[in-house]
């Protein structure tokens, strides 16, 4: 049976209040009792997309901001209703069970009548209020000011497309497994099943409509993994033109922070496994535990270690690497459409914070890669600090290294960009930034 509204509105409006406390919405949402959580997941990401619209009509209803359960509510069903187009249930459907959800609540019935009066007189002057809040930035890109303004200067042409595509719900792309199939064949294999899906890079399909993987033909068997688009770069990128030839020695590659496995597994799907032998780095133990979950579907193995790939000492053997991935931490922000918390969690200044511990690994990093080898810088940001003036700034300080060819900064949506490569993905992906380094002979 479809669980009442009033308690899908409860649960995600508690996820929206433990989201604004600090928790990631990956938490957040698992803390939802199984059953109740793919609407309630599906409630919140739409409040996270919207949540500034909310924040300022909630400003313009409420001379002070309530308690964070009942504000988290009253929010929750503003950005619900608010544009009554992309609403999922009627507005007023959504006023009355909002209602009905704080009369529910102990922790915020001594609100309801509060977000009784609030939500109706949103009712009554819903053009009015939307109106008066049009003009404020945070409501009309629902990003936080500081972002917008980076953006602004990162992306002059293109930051209103970014938040207009961080706004929209993302596809889901899958990676074929050419070592078990063909992406022709695996796209029959869909369309037998009654999924359409279009081709997008060299073996990526994207799916008509997202389904759970268990509903995947062969995804059991290993025949596919889901991977955006973008993310489906890493490998071609790091790897084409350096494997050896049939029967020579394998490359030592290392993927430096590996979890949850799927660039480690791409690899080895794109070489072949007798071709390289790749080592996963991940300082989370719980998450490496991932890594060998992802390998052992899809029939490969690698060397898994937990270790700080910022220590070498600790971990390293002193043979140097022929290719190193190095998916550095980031603030994600090219994956906002894929995680809409990510953007109400960052600070401004997480961005220099993230960037030295990225020039950290840079710096840790590039020692182990043999001269004539490679390392493929790459982060899920938009943002330039995190990736090409980053990488500026290592290659005015490391003489031994030059830039390959690669896409630079990828956007949300676009393939276009100032350092392209002729196969950029020119459908719709994450935002992503590459950069492959390589170390000159001696």
């Amino acid at each position: 049976m479809q669980p009442p509204l009033w308690r899908q509105l409860q649960l995600t409006a508690a996820a929206l209040a433990s989201i604004r406390a600090g928790s990631s919405g990956t938490v957040a949402f698992e803390a939802v009792e199984p059953a109740m959580r793919p609407g309630v997941q599906a409630l919140g990401f739409q409040v996270l997309r919207w949540l500034g619209r909310a924040e300022a009509l909630r400003r313009h209803l409420a001379k002070r901001t309530p308690p964070p359960l009942p504000d988290a509510l009253l929010c929750t069903a503003l950005a619900l209703a608010w544009d009554a187009q992309h609403a999922p249930y009627e507005p007023f459907t959504l006023v009355d069970q909002a209602v009905e959800a704080a009369k529910r609540n102990p922790a915020t019935r001594a609100q309801a009548s509060f977000i009784n009066a609030c939500l109706r007189r949103f009712l009554r002057e819903r053009d009015e209020l939307v109106a008066a809040t049009d003009h404020e930035p945070v409501a009309q890109w629902n990003h936080p000011r500081w972002w917008i303004e980076r953006l602004k200067r990162d992306h002059p042409r293109d930051w209103q497309r970014v938040l207009a595509a961080d706004n929209a719900q993302p596809p889901m792309t899958l990676r074929v497994n050419l070592r078990k199939t063909t992406v022709a064949s695996y796209q029959l294999a869909l369309q037998a099943v009654g999924l359409s899906a279009v081709r997008v890079g060299e073996a990526g399909l994207q799916l008509a409509r997202a389904r759970p993987v268990q509903q995947l033909p062969g995804f059991a068997d290993g025949e596919c993994s889901v991977q955006d688009a973008a993310a489906q770069l890493a490998a071609p990128l790091l790897l084409e033109g350096l494997l050896p030839a049939a029967g020579a020695a394998p490359l030592r590659v290392l993927d430096a922070c590996a979890a949850p496995g799927g660039k480690t597994a791409h690899l080895l799907e794109f070489a072949g496994p007798a071709a390289i032998e790749v080592t996963a780095l991940e300082v989370d133990a719980a998450r490496s535990r991932r890594i060998d979950e992802t390998l052992g579907r899809l029939g490969l193995s690698a060397r898994v270690v937990v270790a700080d790939a910022a220590r070498p000492a600790a971990w390293w053997d002193g043979t140097p690497f022929d290719a190193i991935l190095l998916d550095a931490p980031c603030t994600a922000s090219g994956i906002v459409r894929r995680h809409p918390d990510v953007r109400w969690l960052r600070r401004e200044s997480d961005t220099a914070q993230l960037a030295v511990q990225q020039a950290a690994l840079l710096a840790a990093l590039w020692p182990l890669v043999r001269p004539g080898g490679r390392l493929l810088y790459c982060t899920c940001s938009v943002f330039r600090e995190e990736g090409s003036q980053q990488i500026d700034a290592f290659l005015a300080h490391n003489t031994d290294a030059r830039l390959g060819a690669s896409p630079g900064h990828l956007l949300p949506q676009s393939g276009a960009n100032a350092r392209a490569v002729p196969d950029n993905p020119s459908g719709d992906h994450d935002g992503f930034f590459y950069a492959l380094l390589e170390k000159r002979p001696r």
